[in-house]
């Protein structure tokens, strides 16, 4: 017998987020998330996008044990952005039995019925800034912080619903060259002087002016925030956003990993690389503490794989280089750190700007990620 249950209160969330340490338990690609990032993901004080999204969490039991799990996000901000009516849904993480997932959806079904739309679309979440896209390829590669990993049974699971692709997102992984490449060094130093930029000292602010460089990371996320607005799934970000985004990139901020390009002492492009957080979230098990702190501190100073977080460019400044200013600054970084390998986020396969970074790189394709489309049907 499978019952689907609304999470209500803080008891449930908690059972909603440890079913996917459970589930993934022992599996040695999946990063699971912290409660405390979940918890406030979810919550309205804490999570601003909830001023302009509702969202309903379910779980469903099967012979009374947790079977799986789903949110259901109405954005009416992307949904004004957009003009269309969609309910997106996420978190959605289930054991191999179509029964439960369809129960789970049914869920959201009746609630996109209510509320009139035509489509549900998903996992996707709140903004841009969280994990989107299911894995459909590369389920025996590592996932990232900002990645969903699944079991490939998933995808049988949306394909038995009649889901179809939407958008997918595609993941490089790369090796880090021995050596700077000095072409790129005199491209980047030619930039910079022809264009008047100059690189922040990201690692002297963070030691002495905190306050200072916490004006030019929020104006990291305007430039972030004009960049991305035309990327599918995405939607403007307020003040505390942006702030909340500025607290996690901190969390996991090496300086030499960061290019902040400033001209007249304004930031006009930027590009962050964190350290894998893979083991350091396999050993958490949903806390940092105590099992997850030394691993964290050995990723911070020893990262042998980085993963890149975000790059931008504000529109006034495409197109003038500032983007090789990035990658020679953060190359450096990275061979200095003695970084093996760096891995690129989900990459919207529409983004050719992006994919472009990486065309002079040895570069793999090694995971694709689906937003999948389901039409809300009509009584």
């Amino acid at each position: 017998m499978i019952e689907v249950i609304q999470v209500s209160g803080k008891r449930q969330k908690k059972k909603f987020f440890k079913f996917l340490i459970d589930l993934y338990k022992g599996n040695q690609y999946a990063a699971p998330n912290l409660y405390a990032d979940e918890f406030a993901e979810f919550d309205p004080n804490v999570n601003d996008a909830f001023r302009f999204a509702d969202c309903k969490m379910f779980l469903a039991y099967k012979d009374g044990k947790i079977a799986g799990r789903i949110a259901g996000i109405w954005h009416r901000g992307a949904n004004k952005k957009t003009g269309l009516k969609q309910l997106r849904f996420t978190r959605f993480d289930v054991i191999d039995d179509f029964e439960v997932t369809k129960a789970l959806f049914a869920k959201l079904f009746g609630w996109a019925k209510e509320l009139g739309m035509d489509e549900i679309i998903g996992p996707i979440s709140f903004s841009d800034l969280n994990e989107e896209g299911m894995l459909i390829d590369g389920f025996d590669k590592d996932s990232t912080y900002i990645e969903i990993y699944n079991y490939p049974y998933y995808v049988e699971h949306m394909q038995k619903l009649g889901a179809y692709k939407v958008v997918d997102w595609n993941c490089y992984r790369m090796e880090v060259p021995e050596s700077e490449d000095p072409r790129l060094a005199r491209l980047a130093e030619t930039i910079i002087e022809r264009g008047g930029y100059e690189i922040l000292d990201v690692k002297t602010l963070l030691k002495k002016d905190k306050k200072a460089l916490d004006r030019y990371i929020m104006e990291c996320l305007d430039v972030l925030d004009e960049s991305f607005a035309p990327l599918y799934g995405t939607s403007p970000l307020n003040e505390k956003q942006k702030r909340r985004e500025m607290n996690t990139i901190y969390q996991v901020l090496v300086p030499e990993f960061a290019a902040v390009i400033l001209k007249d002492d304004h930031v006009v492009s930027y590009g962050f690389v964190m350290p894998s957080m893979l083991k350091v979230l396999q050993k958490a098990k949903g806390n940092i503490f105590p099992f997850g702190l030394v691993p964290y501190i050995n990723a911070m100073n020893h990262p042998e794989v980085a993963d890149m977080m975000s790059i931008g460019v504000r529109h006034d400044h495409a197109n003038k280089g500032t983007v090789a200013i990035i990658m020679h600054h953060i190359l450096c970084g990275l061979i200095q750190k003695g970084v093996k390998y760096l891995e690129t986020g989900p990459e919207l396969e529409t983004n050719l700007n992006v994919q472009n970074l990486w065309k002079n790189f040895d570069r793999q394709l090694v995971k694709r990620r689906r937003c999948w489309g389901l039409k809300v049907p009509r009584d």
